[in-house]
């Protein structure tokens, strides 16, 4: 499937409905500064999508190459049976990142998503105290000074103690926001501000501590404690191993809120599409990209790692699709082992094996007969032996192999019902059900075809924490309500993804593997070849894979700041790129 529409405002777009001829097609060879910068992007995840809009108002012919049939990446939809799943993210938070990314492309956020805010926020259950009783628990509400009355009810003093603490987290949020989410880190000496500096030693303390040491000096009570903790299972790690820095992210539910936007998480994959059409991306869907093709090259002043030059992507079926400049949003590990050549790899295959790759998941996505109230939107169920169950996941080192892990029998999951919000997600008198069970990332498990050993013990795992579930919940009945159910273990996350290890998120957010120590977004042996999403700068999660669209806009133009770019983007914009920035280099020739 080809998707095309007239590049905005350009006086060589093709009429609507046709697909531009490539040079590859033509036979004839590109020339430095000849027409239109071809640019390729792999992946049409959000990132990749993002990116490809961005680039294509500024003035470049984009190609977008998805291996499946539909855009989205990890961010999908499944629709079976009536009933409707988003198949990955499902928490929309930092909505200003979502506005300023609409905002970039001339467009209001509102305009496009019928955003619901949830109160409440979400619903948390605790592990009985005897197995196969029901849980106690709490919900977080929209109204703040009621949940401090929650906290002072279950410790004295944790209510005033988790109101300093938001606070907290709400500074460390705008700090970030301002000074470290939007930077290549290309020009680390662009960091040091004065409102860093003045706030240095709090950084140095929120950077050599971790979130679990910071949440255990704020309160005392268990379930306090991982309600103000949870938030690093997004970060695909645990709170004992991601720095206190993380505690940002308590600003996200405790203060700013949780939205949901009506119909889905897709809408928010379908609206970019709609707006990549209209900046004009070619987009190709069934596509599957096996290699970027390099061309050597010399190492020069600019370049002194060099060792080549990316001329395009090759296809499975042997097709060259020219670019002057590839970006990619496949998985990380993927670009570097798979679509590279060894030589022209940053992080060739050794480095991985001493890299986190954090958790996988169980997903269970269940149609639900009858009402199912005992569950908000959100709800989380935690274990009593927290540590434990995170060392089962992601074991006690860095890097731990996937054969000295282990699934728990007890687990913490969590559930999200959507038709809490949008019945439309399901057919009258029914609900759906969404399960993810932080699991190990080892893409053994599952691996196998239905009715397999390997299928067969995941989908007993699946029944197991639906139990678990409508255990905890008082759910009579749960499992024997489920009409349809859909698994993904994570085997599929490395068959449909290419997923390193089968990782549910991509690499862990420990502080070896945050900021600047994160796999940048520019390579440094080929010059022309960049990354956008979870594997890159700033990291996981919607919101960071935006940001991460936006800064290779940022290394194409040349632009070193810590600032988010103006919105909105004037058409064409890359014709102002310094000389120092990629898109000049490629388009003088000299990259």
């Amino acid at each position: 499937m080809t998707t095309t529409a007239p590049r905005a405002g350009g006086s060589d777009a093709p009429p609507a409905g046709r697909t531009p001829r490539s040079r590859a097609a033509t036979g004839t060879a590109a020339q430095p500064g000849d027409g239109p910068g071809r640019v390729v992007v792999v992946g049409g995840g959000i990132g990749g999508l993002m990116t490809a809009a961005l680039l294509a108002r500024g003035g470049a012919q984009v190609t977008l190459l998805e291996r499946h049939e539909r855009l989205g990446g990890r961010m999908g939809t499944l629709t079976v049976d009536g009933f409707r799943f988003d198949t990955g993210p499902s928490w929309y938070f930092m909505p200003e990142v979502f506005a300023h990314a609409f905002a970039l492309l001339g467009e209001r956020v509102e305009d496009h998503l019928d955003l619901v805010p949830l109160d409440p926020a979400y619903r948390l259950f605790t592990e009985p105290q005897t197995p196969g009783g029901r849980a106690e628990g709490f919900d977080l509400v929209a109204d703040a000074e009621q949940n401090w009355a929650t906290f002072e009810a279950l410790e004295p003093g944790a209510g005033e103690a988790v109101r300093r603490y938001a606070q907290d987290a709400s500074l460390a949020y705008r700090t970030a926001l301002d000074h470290f989410l939007w930077t290549t880190f290309q020009r680390p000496d662009r960091l040091l501000s004065a409102p860093v500096v003045r706030r240095s030693g709090t950084l140095v303390d929120l950077l050599t501590h971790t979130l679990a040491e910071k949440v255990e000096r704020t309160v005392q009570h268990p379930v306090l404690r991982q309600a103000l903790g949870y938030h690093a299972v997004f970060l695909g790690s645990s709170p004992y191993r991601v720095p206190a820095l993380y505690s940002l992210m308590s600003h996200l539910d405790l203060v700013d809120g949780v939205r949901y936007p009506r119909g889905g998480m897709y809408t928010v994959i379908e609206a970019l599409e709609r707006l990549a059409v209209r900046e004009g991306v070619e987009i190709r869907t069934g596509a599957d990209v096996v290699e970027i093709d390099v061309e050597p090259a010399p190492r020069t002043a600019r370049t002194p790692r060099r060792t080549g030059v990316a001329r395009g992507v090759r296809l499975a079926t042997g097709e060259l699709v020219e670019a002057d400049v590839v970006v990619s949003g496949a998985d990380r590990h993927h670009t570097e082992t798979a679509l590279l050549d060894p030589r022209h790899s940053d992080h060739p295959a050794p480095t991985w094996e001493r890299s986190g790759p954090g958790i996988s998941a169980l997903l269970v996505m269940a149609g639900v007969r009858g009402a199912l109230p005992e569950l908000a939107h959100h709800s989380l169920f935690f274990t009593r032996d927290w540590p434990g169950n995170f060392a089962d996941i992601l074991g006690d080192g860095r890097s731990t192999p996937a054969d000295r892990l282990r699934v728990p029998e007890v687990a913490s999951v969590y559930a999200s019902r959507t038709t809490a919000t949008d019945p439309t997600a399901a057919p009258p008198g029914h609900e759906n059900l969404f399960l993810l069970v932080p699991f190990p990332a080892d893409a053994s498990l599952g691996d196998g075809a239905p009715g397999s050993p390997e299928r067969d013990e995941v989908e007993r795992h699946a029944d197991r924490f639906l139990d678990q579930v409508g255990a905890w919940a008082g759910i009579d009945d749960l499992r024997g309500r489920v009409v349809t159910r859909h698994v993904v273990a994570p085997a599929d996350f490395a068959r449909d993804l290419s997923a390193w290890r089968g990782t549910a998120l991509g690499m862990e957010h420990t502080l070896a593997q945050s900021a600047m120590f994160r796999p940048g977004d520019a390579s440094a042996r080929v010059p022309n070849l960049l990354h956008v999403g979870g594997g890159t700068v700033p990291g996981v999660g919607l919101p960071m894979c935006l940001i991460s669209a936006e800064l290779v806009a940022k290394r194409l133009l040349g632009e070193t700041s810590t600032r988010p770019l103006p919105a909105p983007l004037r058409p064409g914009f890359l014709d102002a790129a310094r000389p120092a920035g990629v898109w000049s280099a490629v388009r003088a020739g000299r990259a």
